[in-house]
């Protein structure tokens, strides 16, 4: 892939953030992966979505060293290239963050999403995971490559991967997801925010009816569901031509 379709394929899912309210004013950034060449391209900082071209995609090697752009990028590019090094020989190409309404409530509640139904569990396998709040010194410091760290020790935690769970909400602060592409990567961060509104839904339902306990998913039903989409024979969508 050369820097310019990279460029073109992260505005595209950068714009995209807006057409499905996921974003509102400047608060949310894509990145693309190219493995070809061993780059991102990342939205820069602060620039407004409506005034977005693919001259405001920077492009940067893994050091985080920019080969192409004129504009400074994105706060979180650390975090991104955190995850990057530890998920791009999983495939993983486009990283995206939001503050996203009700995935962010989750997040700042400290809250996993919990797996509730077939919806969740098409996307996710099992409940979407919150790290824990950053130390004092993990802020004071080398705060965006700290909170890509807490992603991956979350998910360690977890005992998941990447492939298994492509979101993490940051303790107090939103959430990150990934996927195969930059476009990909937006439309879990579409599904993450939709099953959380649920969710939430679900919480305040129950707790109207006297605190009844929240019924969770059977487990052969989240097995089955995440399974005919992901996993070893998967059988979800049309089998590929030839």
């Amino acid at each position: 892939m050369n820097i310019k379709v990279l460029r073109e394929q992260t505005l595209e899912a950068n714009l995209d953030l807006v057409k499905k309210n996921l974003v509102i004013m400047t608060w949310g950034n894509v990145s693309g992966y190219d493995p070809e060449t061993g780059y991102i391209a990342i939205k820069a900082s602060g620039v407004k979505y409506e005034e977005m071209n693919s001259e405001h995609m920077t492009v940067l090697d893994m050091e985080g060293r920019i080969v192409e752009g004129k504009y400074k990028p994105s706060t979180d590019t650390p975090t991104h290239l955190v995850l990057y090094r530890a998920f791009k020989d999983q495939g993983i190409r486009g990283i995206v963050h939001t503050h996203s309404q009700f995935a962010t409530v989750w997040a700042q509640s400290g809250v996993d999403v919990p797996c509730l139904g077939t919806t969740h569990g098409d996307y996710f396998y099992g409940d979407i995971p919150v790290s824990r709040p950053l130390l004092a010194e993990e802020i004071q410091g080398e705060y965006e490559k700290n909170t890509g760290d807490v992603i991956l020790e979350t998910l360690e935690t977890k005992k998941t991967g990447c492939r298994r769970m492509s979101a993490v909400l940051v303790h107090s602060h939103g959430p990150f997801v990934w996927g195969d592409s930059p476009a990909e990567a937006v439309e879990h961060s579409l599904v993450l925010e939709y099953i959380s509104k649920m969710a939430y839904c679900n919480v305040t339902m129950n707790c109207s009816f006297r605190d009844k306990p929240i019924p969770r998913i059977q487990q052969e039903l989240a097995d089955k569901h995440y399974n005919r989409k992901f996993g070893p024979g998967a059988y979800y969508g049309q089998a590929s031509k030839t």
